[in-house]
């Protein structure tokens, strides 16, 4: 079989998945706990903003009325801002690996 000199970006990927399996597999500080309170901060990191929206936009809402509903606005915002910080969250820890 001939050995190939250049390596594909398909069989590039394999090996870097591959690798990063086998040293989650030896690293033991990273569990299912682990896991799992990474999952409940991005949760966190989403919810606290969108709940920030929502109330800022009961405030706008109540200060000045009007056809557009500042609290959907404000919602809006706040998960974009939410998405934004936990896609931040998720790109650090991919990093790590």
């Amino acid at each position: 079989m001939p050995e190939y000199k250049h390596k594909t970006d398909f069989t590039q990927t394999v090996e870097r998945q591959a690798r990063r399996k086998l040293k989650a597999r030896q690293d033991k500080s990273r569990n299912v706990w682990f896991g799992l309170g990474l999952f409940g901060l991005i949760g966190w990191s989403i919810m606290i903003p969108t709940l920030a929206g929502v109330a800022l936009g009961l405030w706008l809402d109540k200060q000045w009325p009007g056809q557009m509903s500042w609290t959907l606005t404000m919602l809006f915002v706040g998960v974009v801002l939410g998405c934004v910080n936990a896609w931040r969250w998720i790109g650090e820890e991919s990093r790590d690996d």
